[in-house]
């Protein structure tokens, strides 16, 4: 996480994940959040580093999501005690509503509560 606010320019960070960053910026938010190690709790620092870079506010619902919902361990065990056919059928109906729900709530919110969010982080 500390690498992520260091290492990562505020620039590069709102060309890939800010507000035109188009299916890029999805698809790092997703990578990142299946790829991440530990609780969803922890989830939710990156969060704010992510907000703080500048990321776009849905791609940052959608990284919270994919750790949620995606992560590669819990895919892995899934397949092996309940089977690939349920692992693969959860897995492609989680991918539309995690963009669903991203898009969702930043319609729904405003430019001033996005703003505290923003803010907050």
């Amino acid at each position: 996480m500390g690498l992520l606010d260091v290492w990562v320019q505020r620039e590069t960070m709102i060309k890939l994940m800010g507000e035109k960053s188009g299916f890029i910026g999805v698809a790092i938010a997703f990578f990142l959040g299946s790829a991440a190690a530990g609780p969803l709790y922890a989830a939710f620092p990156v969060a704010g580093i992510l907000l703080k870079k500048g990321s776009k506010f849905s791609n940052v619902l959608i990284f919270i999501g994919a750790w949620s919902t995606t992560k590669i361990p819990m895919l892995l065990f899934e397949a092996s005690s309940m089977g690939w056919g349920f692992m693969i059928a959860r897995f492609i109906i989680n991918i539309p509503g995690i963009a669903l729900i991203a898009y969702i709530t930043e319609k729904l919110l405003n430019e001033k509560e996005k703003g505290y969010i923003y803010d907050n982080a």
